[in-house]
């Protein structure tokens, strides 16, 4: 394992079969290693202090309380307005200046409540004054990794406290990669969906158009496109060299971002509760009513 775990927070290890993979409940909860018979399948992880210094995101990173960017720096959302501070450390922007990703991961700190060889269950209660600073909404949310010896599934609970309903726009940013293999050998399969047009800044405008299912290598394909995901359990598919790792949406996540840099020998396959920019436009937003709860869950399956 990467050396800087232990200074980055209680790191908790789960071993079944020939996976294994680690969190950091100190540090958001970040899945911050997922091996494969000792192979890493992550990326961004071999320098997770420098990471958590720059805001960056890395391995497997709970982007809450939106993921992706906005088009401001405030937010109007189930009646309340927002306006963010440019200046504070909870919050990061992108190349263009927007907010991306919510609060980093290395700024929360959860707290582990169920704990085995092979599964952990955390929690993150968002009611500090800092907290409700950036998202006014009060609230509890529970993270539960469990592994398998077949996959890493990710179970996510949202419970909205009693002032009012808490607006969802959660998402995971799995960075992954397939070992021995160079990245235009990489078979890339994504089933057929409607993909969201996007702006310059990688804001959607609220169009779509069909996306045909693609099932090819990816070569010098480059992604950064959002998704409406049609299949009720859709798959995500990077495979290589031998071994298969499919990201599959079980429940409660209806869209999703595909994310190829050119530059970089890394696939982000990104399970999402709503489309970038939902806390402004309202597009596709789901409101939790006080005390009720929302589920969505995701799994990493690995195969040789």
């Amino acid at each position: 394992m990467p050396g800087d775990f232990e200074r980055l927070g209680d790191a908790r290890r789960l071993v079944a079969g020939d996976l294994e993979a680690v969190f950091l409940p100190g540090r958001g909860m970040l899945g911050a290693s997922l091996r494969h018979h000792g192979v890493e399948l992550l990326r961004r992880v071999g320098d997770l202090e420098t990471a958590a210094a720059k805001g960056s995101t890395a391995g497997i990173p709970f982007l809450h309380p939106w993921a992706n960017r906005l088009e401001a720096w405030r937010y109007r959302a189930a009646g309340r307005a927002v306006v963010l501070d440019r200046a504070s450390p909870l919050l990061h922007a992108d190349g263009n200046g927007l907010p991306i990703h919510g609060v980093p991961w290395a700024h929360l700190s959860w707290e582990v409540v169920d704990a085995g060889a092979s599964r952990i269950r955390a929690r993150l209660s968002w009611d500090w004054p800092a907290l409700l600073a950036v998202f006014p909404f009060p609230h509890v949310v529970e993270i539960e990794a469990a592994l398998s010896p077949e996959a890493l599934a990710v179970t996510t609970t949202l419970t909205a406290g009693p002032e009012g309903p808490v607006p969802v726009s959660f998402g995971f940013h799995p960075y992954l990669g397939i070992p021995d293999a160079p990245r235009a050998a990489w078979r890339l399969e994504l089933p057929a969906m409607r993909r969201l047009r996007l702006d310059g800044r990688g804001i959607p405008d609220g169009g779509e158009e069909p996306f045909t299912a693609f099932d090819a290598p990816l070569g010098a394909r480059v992604f950064d496109d959002g998704f409406a995901v049609a299949a009720p359990h859709a798959a995500f598919v990077v495979s290589g060299a031998g071994r298969r790792i499919a990201v599959e949406l079980l429940e409660g996540f209806r869209f999703a971002q595909v994310y190829a840099p050119a530059a970089d020998a890394l696939l982000a396959l990104e399970p999402m509760t709503a489309p970038t920019d939902a806390l402004v436009s309202g597009r596709g937003l789901t409101l939790v009513s006080p005390g009720e709860r929302f589920r969505a869950a995701f799994r990493i399956g690995v195969s040789s």
